[in-house]
């Protein structure tokens, strides 16, 4: 069974990426579609066998590499943290390959994009099956690379290849961190292979490493590097930079890159590596400090997003920031519970937004829609669950996961000090913004009157539409489609709004169930009494940790600040998206540098141009023009090659023609023989 889920994806990979033209499109959609189904449904079966039966194993494929003391094989370990991710994967991603028919039907590339997809699938589940850690390197590479390939799916589009890079770029430099963490843990264990690590850790608490000039804690400095890993990937603060311009590639990438696959690998490495995390207290504080800064600052830049997919993609930054608070505190259950929720409700968030812009003909600017509600009802009805669960509204998904990981920033106080009391306050105000960004997404794109049809745009949002900076949100957004959509491109304005296919409401549907039930559903065996019988110690928590049974037990005020945050923060959108929508217009004029300063990402862009980008470009061309063009091809090769030919020009000229100069010639010749012959006689 656990062979069908990993490779069939991969079949489906190979059959539409080496036969797609020869089978086409249509059946290139339909096999790893069905491929994928098969396998996400056997995930669930997964899911009960291990988590609520005993069906804990480990499962031998092959052997990887042997090389002296390094062994690596290639094998599943199954417990119940690797069929959960299984479940996240496989369900989403088989939603989004669904819900792709419909929303890609007019692209020419359909088996190129469908086999990308499977192979995205493919890279995550070998990551979340990893028995060791060289296996879940291979992972973590390929989701990478095939994030690369999605992202830059139309490859025509400058804006979709730069993207691309960055996404590409941005992650190698936390994919070193983590490199250099696996090169120390074999130092430090003499092993990759999680069952050789594991039961080593707690003897390693006092162990030092010289790193840098500096001595370090061996197990602290271990866990920085693999953090250093997960930041990237998960986009966390400093690395984040990458996940808002993934919104190049088409919506269905985004919803996978953002629910499933690429950002919660890093949150799935720190659970899985939860017994050397345990025994690195200084580790463990610097992941709540960062998950708490990445939750408040993606929270604080969504706030003023026009682009409705950048708006959701930074939903999921600052969201990704509260699973790491929960894993920083060591209530590693809660972090997977949020990420295991959250997949569910930004996923149909994401494939919400796609249908929206199908339904405007591929608008993605929040402002120029409004009133579709009564246009595309189904669609309407979907996002308000999906924000309904990314709010918190009580009794929907989010609303257990992120209330446990509140409640759990407050019970590590305590022990956890300053780091705890700043990520609590953070994730308080982050849940009152996120209503705020998520109910301003709502009513700007489904109530109010419309601003797309005739001239398209009134006074609402428009009086700061010059600070707006529009092409700085995302240039180039209004071909998001430019490949293969030409025939919608144009003249939307005349079009009215139109509800999106079966093939893309289905998975909005089966969506919306996991986003009302899955919170519900789970909350017992993820953080309550059925814990210990469900995770058999695939999370490792050390006998000091206590959080899980402090955090049932914090006062009644911290259990309700997540929802009046929530209130707040729904309050405030309504009043000045529907009751008073010259409001916000006022606000941006009337603080044009606040304004600016979250318009503009906190300026991380520019700063890392100015700071890495220009400074590598000019040492880039400085070493090609003067290095190697001056120094090395002008004193080698070409430096060489010109003497010869200046030389032989000479030469040359020596064969004139005339009898009497090669007589002259050789008569010279004859005088210097006799010469040498006299003088050396």
């Amino acid at each position: 069974m656990y062979h069908a889920i990993v490779f069939l994806p991969l079949i489906g990979f190979l059959i539409a990426g080496l036969f797609g033209r020869l089978i086409g499109a249509r059946a290139s959609e339909i096999v790893t579609t069905a491929l994928l189904l098969v396998a996400a449904l056997l995930s669930w079966v997964a899911l009960f066998q291990v988590g609520f039966g005993s069906g804990t194993t480990r499962i031998q494929v092959a052997t990887w590499l042997a090389s002296a003391d390094l062994r690596v094989d290639w094998a599943f370990r199954i417990d119940t943290l690797t069929v959960v991710m299984l479940v996240v994967v496989n369900s989403v991603s088989s939603l989004v390959h669904l819900y792709s028919i419909g929303y890609m039907h007019e692209d020419p590339h359909r088996p190129r994009f469908f086999a990308y997809l499977s192979l995205f699938t493919f890279a995550m589940l070998m990551l979340v099956t990893a028995d060791n850690l060289v296996q879940m390197f291979f992972g973590w590479e390929g989701v990478g690379l095939a994030s690369y390939l999605l992202i830059g799916f139309w490859y025509q589009k400058p804006s979709a290849n730069a993207a691309a890079m960055k996404a590409f770029i941005v992650n190698r430099v936390g994919d070193f961190g983590f490199l250099l963490g696996i090169f120390l843990v074999f130092v430090l264990f003499g092993a990759v292979t999680f069952d050789a690590i594991f039961p080593k850790a707690g003897e390693l608490t006092s162990q030092t490493f010289r790193f840098i000039g500096y001595e370090w804690n061996a197990l602290t400095l271990t866990c920085l590097l693999l953090f250093m890993g997960a930041m990237g990937k998960s986009a966390q603060f400093l690395l984040h930079t990458w996940l808002p311009d993934a919104m190049e590639g088409p919506t269905p990438v985004s919803a996978l890159i953002h629910a499933a696959t690429m950002v919660t690998a890093g949150v799935f490495m720190v659970a899985r590596l939860s017994p050397i995390f345990e025994y690195a207290p200084v580790a463990l504080t610097v992941v709540v400090v960062v998950g708490a800064t990445t939750a408040f600052f993606a929270a604080t830049v969504g706030l003023v997003q026009n682009d409705i997919k950048r708006v959701i993609a930074y939903s999921t930054c600052s969201q990704l920031g509260y699973m790491f608070v929960a894993l920083g505190v060591g209530a590693y259950s809660a972090g997977i519970f949020h990420l295991f929720t959250h997949a569910f409700f930004k996923a149909l968030l994401f494939l919400g937004a796609g249908s929206v812009i199908h339904a405007m003909h591929h608008e993605q600017d929040m402002r120029n829609m409004g009133g579709l509600r009564k246009h595309i009802p189904l669609t309407a009805a979907a996002m308000t669950i999906g924000t309904l669960a990314l709010t918190g509204f009580p009794y929907f998904a989010g609303y257990f996961s992120k209330d446990a990981i509140i409640e759990s920033a407050f019970a590590s106080v305590g022990h956890g000090g300053f780091a705890s009391s700043y990520a609590f306050v953070l994730l308080v105000v982050a849940a009152l913004m996120t209503s705020f960004y998520s109910w301003r997404l709502y009513f700007m794109t489904f109530e109010g009157a419309p601003r797309w049809a005739g001239h398209g745009h009134d006074a609402h949002g428009h009086d700061n539409h010059g600070h707006d900076d529009h092409a700085h949100a995302g240039h180039g957004k209004h071909d998001d489609h430019a490949h293969g959509h030409d025939d919608h491109g144009h003249g939307h304005h005349d079009h009215t709004p139109h509800e999106s296919p079966l093939s893309m409401l289905i998975p909005l549907a089966l969506l919306s169930i996991g986003a009302i039930a899955a919170g519900f559903a789970f909350k017992g065996v993820f953080i309550g009494d059925g814990y210990d019988a469900f995770w058999k110690g695939a999370i490792f928590t050390g006998k000091d940790n206590h959080i899980l049974h402090a955090m049932h037990e914090v006062p009644k005020w911290v259990v309700w600040s997540p929802f009046f945050a929530m209130l707040i923060g729904f309050l405030l959108a309504l009043y000045m998206y529907v009751l008073r929508p010259d409001v916000p217009g006022k606000l941006a004029a009337a603080n044009p540098v606040l304004y600016r300063f979250l318009l503009n990402k906190w300026y991380f862009d520019e700063i890392y141009d100015f700071l890495f980008v220009k400074p590598s470009m000019w040492l880039g061309k400085f070493l090609w023009k003067k290095g190697d063009g001056f120094v090395i091809d002008g004193m080698g090769p070409d430096g060489i090659s010109a003497r010869v030919v200046d030389v032989t020009n000479r030469v040359v000229r020596l064969q004139t023609g005339y009898l009497y100069h090669y007589a002259f010639t050789m008569l010279i010749g004859v005088a210097g023989l006799v010469t040498w012959y006299l003088l050396r006689g």
